[in-house]
This record gives structure tokens, sequence and C-alpha cells, in this order.
């Protein structure tokens, strides 16, 4: 018995049925013909784009495997169409009616490939969604780290977002990225919200920088968001620094003048200096005369270097840098009787005797000139340090100071009146050797064929301290002496040199 009908006329209409069937990817056409170890092909090459092609994945199907498939395809519905040209079917009785149906066929792939394509959008959209919380994540995370350590994240969160919204305008994932953009910018600001303002001033300044790559478009308000609170940042730390002492303070407000020039904050920047400046001048009064005098100075100093012509504020911040220096340049006199009240007697002679030099019209500057020549005596004498000298002069009692020295003398001397004058060089005389000066009988000043250079003085009753130095005082250390007066006498003091090893 034959297994299949006899081979019959060509048949178009029939060989496009079973072509047609073919396509369908179910090989239905080679079941019409009887050909079904070829359907069974056909199913397995099928199975295999679905295996390979669900669950649908953002990349989609391979290229190479869609290229195989769509041939294979070809080929089925070309090789079943030779086939069919002369083979009969059992069913459908009529072959227009399976072309038909292979038309209606055709709907399977076409849908499923329109159902893969939602699936794979889909797919796309979740993978686009899960990006952003992954960006969410990671600036949420940033946010527990000081923004030093953290603004690396926060750039590749930030990178994330415009991709979403630069490559994939119209996902549901770009929709949300202007509300995770607020979060965002909330986020690394956060320093400011806590009124951290100095640890805010870096966050702020890079998200003035977001604009360079994302849109303002997309940034919206955004783009000026930080501004006013940059302002406000650099103003309250400066101010901070300011009042606390720290140096900072000049480079906060000189980034505050030259950024937001005509900002109210950078309006603010002159009264702050002037009242620091009003606050230092206070403290010269105080207990710490001399810090205060450095602060003035420094304040001064400062403010002069201050970026100030764009903001308008040159002559009112000159005016207060002029209050600080001159200030400064008066307190000077406290600093140098604070100096010599705590026995810092070589500081208290150089202080003083720069208060002198730099205020010449000053109503402190002859006591000044006293309480530097006893500071001098002090050096020497400790005990002469023990009184801040007055500017009393004169007294009833006669000194007469003679020099017995080669050089010229400088004799200064403090008690109940302080002052100091200069005695010229004894032509006859020798410089005396430490050693001698400590023998006993030693009296300088006693040979009576000499004329020594002589001043007197008058002074009053009480002790004097007498110092006596060479005004060429290489190698030669001062001399000393001191003298309790009382009235009714006439005293006679001699100055002289000594050097260690004459």
């Amino acid at each position: 018995m034959p297994t299949a009908p006899p081979p019959g006329p060509a048949d178009p209409w029939r060989a496009a049925a079973v072509g047609l069937l073919n396509l369908s990817g179910l090989g239905l056409g080679y079941a019409l013909v009887r050909q079904w170890g070829l359907m069974i092909a056909c199913w397995a090459a099928t199975a295999i784009l679905l295996l390979v092609a669900l669950p649908a994945d953002p990349n989609g199907v391979p290229g190479a495997m869609v290229v195989f498939y769509l041939v294979f395809l070809l080929l089925a519905a070309a090789h079943g169409a030779y086939m069919g040209l002369r083979t009969r079917m059992t069913w459908p009785p009529k072959a227009p009616i399976a072309a038909v149906l292979g038309l209606a066929l055709l709907a399977l792939p076409v849908g499923g490939a329109v159902l893969y394509d939602e699936a794979r959008d889909e797919a796309i959209e979740q993978m686009l969604l899960d990006r952003l919380g992954r960006a969410d994540r990671l600036v949420n995370a940033a946010a527990e780290e000081p923004f030093e350590t953290s603004e690396a994240d926060f750039r590749r969160a930030l990178a994330v977002y415009h991709g979403l919204t630069d490559d994939h305008p119209d996902s549901r994932a770009a929709e949300r990225v202007p509300d995770r953009l607020q979060n965002f910018y909330t986020t690394v600001a956060f320093p400011y919200a806590d009124k951290s303002y100095c640890a805010a001033v870096a966050p702020l300044k890079y998200l003035r920088t977001v604009p360079r790559t994302m849109s303002k478009k997309e940034l919206g308000t955004l783009s000026t968001w930080p501004d006013d609170r940059l302002a406000t940042s650099l103003h309250e730390c400066g101010a901070a620094s300011l009042s606390g002492g720290s140096a900072d303070w000049t480079a906060q407000f000189a980034e505050l003048l030259t950024t937001f020039p005509e900002s109210e904050q950078a309006g603010k920047v002159e009264p702050a200096v002037k009242a620091e400046i009003g606050k230092a001048v206070k403290s010269l009064g105080g207990e710490e005369p001399c810090a205060a005098v450095q602060r003035l100075e420094s304040l001064g100093a400062d403010a002069r270097r201050l970026p100030v012509e764009q903001a308008g504020l040159t002559d009112a911040i000159d005016k207060d840098a002029d209050r600080a220096e001159r200030s400064a340049s008066s307190g000077t006199y406290n600093c140098g009787v604070d100096q010599y009240q705590d026995g810092s007697f070589s500081e208290a002679v150089t202080t003083m005797k720069t208060f002198a030099e730099d205020n010449p019209n000053n109503r402190n500057r002859a006591r000044a000139q006293k309480i530097a020549i006893a500071a001098e005596v002090a050096e020497t004498v400790p005990a002469a340090g023990k009184r801040l000298p007055t500017t009393a002069s004169g007294g009833s009692i006669s000194v007469t100071v003679k020099n017995d020295s080669p050089d010229n003398i400088t004799v200064l001397y403090t008690g109940p009146v302080t002052g100091s004058f200069t005695l010229t060089a004894c032509g006859s005389c020798t410089t005396y050797s430490s050693l001698t000066s400590t023998l006993i009988g030693f009296e300088p000043c006693s040979d009576t064929s000499k004329n020594y250079p002589q001043r007197t003085i008058r002074l009053p009753a009480g002790t004097t301290y007498f110092v006596h130095k060479s005004k060429d005082s290489d190698g030669k250390t001062p001399a000393s002496d001191t003298a309790k007066l009382s009235s009714g006498y006439i005293y006679t003091e001699c100055a002289y040199t000594t050097s260690f090893g004459y």
C-alpha cells in the first residue's frame, strides 16, 4: 500500500497555502503534506528562539539569532511551497481555504513580535528605574559622609540622572528625575540647612558647577538655587572666623566679594569688620593690651587686602583700616605698660620707644619715654622696675655724675624721677676689668689728676637706680649703682664701664 497520495497536478494555491502556513513558525504547512519530521524541526527552531528571547531582556534577542530564525522561516516557507506544489492535502479540502488559514496564522509571529517589543520596552523601563534607584541609594548613603569623601559618589549619581534625561527622555525614570534632582540638591547642601555654614561652602560651590553638565532646562530653578545660600554661607563662615580670631575670614570674605559683589551678604562685610575692630579697640584697656595691638595690626592689614572695589566698599574699608592702624599705634602704650608691669623689661623698652617715635603728639609720649628709660635700667637692676615711673622731674638733692670711661656714656636713672643724659668720653680713662670692679677698695673717679666729664642733676630723696652704658657697647657691660639719697647731702656718682678679661 502507498504511504502517501500520489503526486497530483501542480497547484499554485496549494503551494502558497503550505508556504504561508510554514511562515507561522509552527510548521503547519508540513503537517498538511504529512512531513512530520520537518514540522518537528520547525517547532524546535521556534522553541529555541523562545528560550533565548524569554523573559524579555532590555538588550533584546541577539541579532544573529533573529537573522538565523528569519532565514529558517523563509527556507521553510520556500521548501513547503515547493513540496505543496504537487503534493495533495487531505485537509482542508480546498487549497484557497488553507491559504487563507495561513494568512490568518501569520498573526501569531506578528503578534508575538509586537508583544515581545512591549515586554522588552517594559524591561528597559524597569532597568532604567533600577538605575534610578541605585543612584538614589548612592545619594542617600553619601549624605552620611563628609562632603570631601562623598563628592565622588554625588558626581556618579548626578551622571546617572543626566544620562536618564539625556539618553531616555521619554522613560518613566526620566520623568522622576526632576524630583530626584530636588532631593539631590537639598541632600548635598544639608550642612547649610543644619547651619554649619563653613561646612556648607564646598558642597554649595559644587552645586554651582552642575549647570555645566546639565542644561538649565533640565534643572529649572535649581540652576541658581545654590547662589544665595553660598553667599550666606561665605558671610556667616567669614564672620564666625573673624570674631573667633581665625585668619581664614579674609579668604571667605574675599570669595564673597568677588563672586557675589552686589549681594546683600557682601554689603554686610564692612559692618562685620568695623564691629570687630571696635571690639579690639575696647580690648586695649583690658588685661591683654598687647594681644589687642596685634589684633588691630592684623585687622588693619587684612582689611586692606579685601577685594572691595566691585562691591563699592573701598572708602568704608579704608576708614576701618585707618582706625585699626591708628588704634594699634596709640594702643602700643598700654602694651608697653603691661609688659613693664609683667617684668618683660626688654620688650617694654622696644615697645615704648616705638610708641614714642610713631606718636609724637600723643599725650602719653613723655611718660612712654620715661618708662622706656626705667625698663632699660630694670634690665640691669630688676629692683628698679618695681614701680611704674611718672613724668615727675627735679628735686632738692644735688647729684654730680662723672665719666671715668674712655667711651661716651649714657647715664640712665629711675626712682622718684626718671631720666637720662650723655657724658662725653674721658680721654685719659680706661675700661675697667670686670674682676677689678669687684675688689674691695675699688674707687673709680678717684684720680684727682684727671678732668672727668661730669654733669650735675637734682633728684628727690629716696632710692635712685643708676645704669651707665657705653654708647659703643661692643663687649662692654653696663655698670650700675643704687643710691639712697637723703636731704642735706651732696652726692657724687661715678659712671664707668667694665669688660670681661681686661
